[in-house]
């Protein structure tokens, strides 16, 4: 029982870790969180820290993990369980927007800023990034094409053209709630993804 209570400890630590690594990120970038700072915020060892880790790229892949695995939580599970076609993929741009608009970090979308913060560099925490984001684009496509199949949406629907459009409503959320102080921001990026989808926006 001691060794599982002492497992059980460490994953609770490695988390707590991880969750002040993604708030500092959201604010700062992911290249702001250090061993060093990490550890002052939570009132640890550097030592106690790096061993969770052992390096600040290893830091920084499993905060990209923690925020891509947010996004699977709070947008695809809620959903996944409807109908294929239009009544789900409604419900997931309702889900992502909800998510945009209040992801649990005082920066905001936390996806949406390391995405701009590694779109031009190479390296592992890049790669990270990009297959999190082919999955979930991979996710909308499929639900796009679903929707095309039982008649929801019209034959001939650029998919990917749909899911450019979703994703650029849904990254813009952040810096017109944060930069410019919007405060419908929600209602905007709702009602444009259902004008892309070419349905009525109380839909």
């Amino acid at each position: 029982m001691a060794g599982r209570a002492s497992a059980q400890a460490a994953l609770e630590t490695r988390r707590s870790v991880l969750r002040a690594a993604a708030e500092l990120a959201s604010v700062e970038g992911l290249d702001s969180v250090t061993i060093g700072r990490l550890a002052d915020r939570l009132g640890m060892s550097k030592a106690g820290v790096i061993g969770q880790f052992r390096s600040k790229e290893k830091l920084q892949l499993e905060t990209v993990d923690l925020v891509l695995e947010d996004v699977r939580t709070r947008v695809w599970q809620p959903v996944r369980h409807l109908d294929a076609g239009l009544p789900r993929l409604l419900a997931l741009c309702a889900s992502w927007v909800r998510y945009a608009a209040d992801p649990g970090y005082s920066g905001g979308c936390l996806l949406t800023q390391v995405t701009y913060d590694y779109d031009g560099r190479t390296g592992a925490v890049h790669d990270r990034i990009a297959e999190g984001r082919a999955r979930w684009r991979e996710t909308l496509r499929r639900d796009i094409d679903a929707a095309v199949a039982v008649g929801d949406l019209p034959p001939g629907t650029d998919a990917p053209q749909v899911v450019y459009g979703l994703e650029s409503l849904a990254a813009g959320i952040t810096p017109a709630r944060l930069l410019h102080g919007d405060d419908r921001t929600e209602d905007w990026a709702l009602r444009g993804m259902h004008a892309i989808l070419g349905v009525p926006s109380a839909a």
